[in-house]
């Protein structure tokens, strides 16, 4: 009974199965083609569906590609994340840190970014999506958590956006700019990965951190 219960909480109702269909597609599309090379009817064609129902989920394509780059958010600092369950600061930064440089380096992350470059200039409302459902997200959870965190007396951040800003740019901005010249530099492996990502934590934490903040951070590195 408890195994059947646990089997319809997780069942995904038919509407937005297929709206989550639609936007893999859709996706898949812009990587192949670019935002402004694809079009509403391409994608219905090729999801085989009728427009009417592709634009009953999505208003515009626009809005489409908005909610691609808000699902890229919400798996670096959604409701699932240490951010939001106020984690101590030294385990939410390293798995933020951890999201970011992944999505940066791998897969269809960092072919996102390209999308961005080569189609800004024709379709400038681009750019301003990607960054407010994106990394301005991003930047906003983490400031809220840098705010409370010095709150709680765990961080001293006089001022936690520009706080955020750093230690985000720690953590990506080498390997961001890489991709966004099209040259990335050799793979990183998962070790490299972990070392750089607690680096940035422990110079954050070295600046911004309490004594209780920095007793994380070496634990965390154990």
């Amino acid at each position: 009974m408890a195994d059947t219960k646990a089997k319809a909480a997780r069942k995904v109702p038919r509407g937005e199965k297929r709206r989550e269909e639609l936007a893999e597609v859709a996706e898949r599309l812009f990587l192949k083609h670019g935002f402004a090379e694809t079009t509403m009817q391409m994608i219905a064609s090729e999801a085989e569906a009728s427009k009417e129902t592709l634009y009953r989920h999505f208003a515009s394509k626009e809005a489409l590609f908005a909610e691609l780059i808000s699902a890229r958010a919400a798996a670096v600092a959604g409701p699932q994340s240490a951010l939001a369950r106020d984690e101590p600061p030294a385990t939410a930064l390293f798995e933020l840190g951890m999201s970011l440089l992944q999505l940066i380096t791998k897969g269809e992350g960092s072919s996102l970014f390209h999308i961005i470059i080569a189609d800004a200039h024709r379709a400038p409302e681009l750019a301003a999506i990607f960054y407010e459902r994106g990394p301005g997200t991003t930047l906003k959870r983490l400031t809220a958590y840098l705010r409370s965190a010095t709150q709680r007396g765990q961080l001293h951040c006089p001022d936690p956006r520009r706080a955020a800003k750093l230690f985000v740019g720690a953590v990506v901005s080498h390997h961001h700019l890489h991709c966004l010249i099209g040259q990335p530099p050799s793979p990183i492996t998962p070790g490299e990965m972990h070392d750089h990502v607690q680096a940035a934590v422990e110079m954050f934490l070295s600046y911004f951190g309490g004594e209780r903040s920095r007793a994380a951070s070496k634990e965390e590195s154990i």
